[in-house]
């Protein structure tokens, strides 16, 4: 069993850490293969798409996190990157049905979200049980001792090692020119997510919802669905716009680019 040094002021810091990599590989990534990506979507929406991403992203963090926070023996508000994400998916393709915008707009995004839960995951270890997103208790060789003498599982890890996985996969396609990695990987980034944290939450104490699922087993199920029905309505369009000669990326309904 490995004891672990915990501290709640670590969340804090590893959530700058987090958002200071994220910055910094969005602007590698952006000079080294998403420039035009980045421009294509800045030509396509306006402040709208913006300011429907943070109001998104912030409603679906709280609501998600204190939703099933609020459940438990000692109840407080929270906060949830999948609440996050699923809440700016949710409000992003609200805004683009609204203003006629078809295709993934995601691109820019997939490396700094990545990068983000690789590196905030170890902020929610390292702040210990308060921060109440710790696993069940294990007798595995590399379970952790958060300072109850308990060995858990570290989900915090297993949820970072998976998507530092998945952004290794990414920057590969993205240095190789894979087509996915240029126009659906924002799809499989929240398909990915919602699989491997579906994974997760069966080794984490919080209450259920139905059955054996909590509430953010009912959330991932839900990004896998859009990841797979988005990724194939994406393919559809791109192949139809094969056969008229157009380009199926970031266009205005029906308008060839």
């Amino acid at each position: 069993m490995l004891v672990i040094p915990t501290a709640p002021w670590a969340h804090g810091l590893f959530d700058i850490l987090a958002w200071a990599s994220s910055a910094g590989l969005g602007a590698t990534l952006h000079r080294w293969r998403l420039r035009d990506a980045a421009e294509r979507l800045a030509r396509a929406t306006g402040p709208g798409y913006f300011a429907a991403l943070a109001a998104g992203a912030l409603v679906g963090a709280w609501a998600m996190g204190s939703t099933n926070t609020l459940r438990m023996v000692a109840p407080v508000l929270s906060h949830s990157i999948a609440g996050a994400l699923a809440g700016a998916i949710v409000a992003v393709e609200i805004y683009k049905r609204a203003v006629g915008l078809a295709g993934s707009t995601g691109t820019p995004f997939v490396g700094p979200l990545a990068m983000g839960i690789v590196v905030g995951r170890w902020g929610c270890l390292f702040a210990g049980l308060p921060d109440q997103t710790y696993g069940v208790p294990t007798s595995l060789p590399w379970a952790v001792d958060l300072g109850d003498g308990i060995g858990r599982h570290p989900v915090q890890v297993y949820e970072s090692l998976a998507m530092l996985g998945f952004l290794l996969v990414y920057l590969t396609a993205l240095r190789r020119r894979r087509s996915w990695a240029f126009r659906r990987s924002f799809y499989l980034l929240s398909g990915w997510y919602g699989a491997q944290r579906f994974a997760w939450e069966f080794l984490k104490p919080y209450p259920r919802l139905i059955g054996p699922l909590n509430i953010f087993h009912l959330l991932c199920l839900g990004l896998v669905a859009y990841a797979c029905a988005y990724h194939r309505a994406d393919v559809r369009r791109e192949r139809a716009a094969a056969r008229r000669g157009t380009l199926s990326v970031l266009w205005r309904d029906d308008e060839p680019v």
